[in-house]
């Protein structure tokens, strides 16, 4: 009996504590980190590393890692201008898995942009693209 009245305590108070929490930061999301910090871009393509490590919530250093990756796989062309960068998205490269194929980076991003309050994709010159005709027709 004292054996099960413990048992029945430890089970109580990992319900209590389980459901007495706080609601904490989530612990995943529906895009990786490759996906915000191409969101970041699209939005703001004048966009800073660390305006971006601070965004998607990760180190500058992850930051430039990211975006050396979308560069080398080219679904992002850095342009230096004067002191600054400037990033421009290829919105005709597909989406890198087969669960989302035959879908484009554009489709994905002009979903997102659809969705967002303020859709700031197609309000910047040489952003039409991303939301274009790639996702009109489908």
């Amino acid at each position: 009996m004292v054996a099960e009245d413990a048992e029945h305590a430890a089970l109580d108070t990992g319900i209590e504590s389980r459901t007495s929490r706080q609601p904490s930061a989530p612990t995943w999301t529906f895009l990786t980190n490759h996906g915000h910090v191409l969101v970041c871009i699209a939005r703001d393509p004048g966009i800073r590393i660390r305006d971006i490590a601070e965004r998607v919530g990760i180190t500058e250093r992850a930051a430039q890692g990211i975006v050396a990756d979308l560069i080398r796989a080219g679904y992002v062309v850095r342009t230096r201008i004067g002191r600054r960068n400037h990033y421009e998205i290829d919105p005709t490269r597909p989406v890198r898995h087969p669960v989302e194929q035959p879908h484009l980076v554009g489709d994905l991003l002009g979903a997102l942009a659809a969705l967002s309050d303020h859709d700031t994709l197609g309000s910047r010159p040489g952003t039409e693209t991303l939301t274009g005709s790639s996702t009109s027709g489908r």
